[in-house]
């Protein structure tokens, strides 16, 4: 998957699943499954349900996804 092969969004965390799996409620109301990226995971950056997080997806499978950033609350 090349960096022209995929298309970001914005998201909040729905629910937390196993081995760093997460449900992600997009912008436009879809809800997909989402992994953490490499870095988030070996930096142990820890995702709660109600995060909002930037997520990338494949324009193949638009079900399927990858959290690459953790926004900041504004609280």
């Amino acid at each position: 998957m090349s960096k022209t092969d995929v298309v970001e969004t914005e998201g909040v965390v729905v629910e937390v699943l196993r081995n760093a799996n997460f449900k992600v409620q997009l912008s436009n109301g879809f809800i997909i499954t989402a992994y953490l990226s490499g870095k988030l995971h070996l930096n142990n950056i820890r995702i709660l349900v109600g995060d909002q997080v930037k997520v990338e997806m494949s324009l193949y499978d638009l079900t399927k996804g990858r959290i690459i950033w953790r926004l900041k609350n504004k609280n």
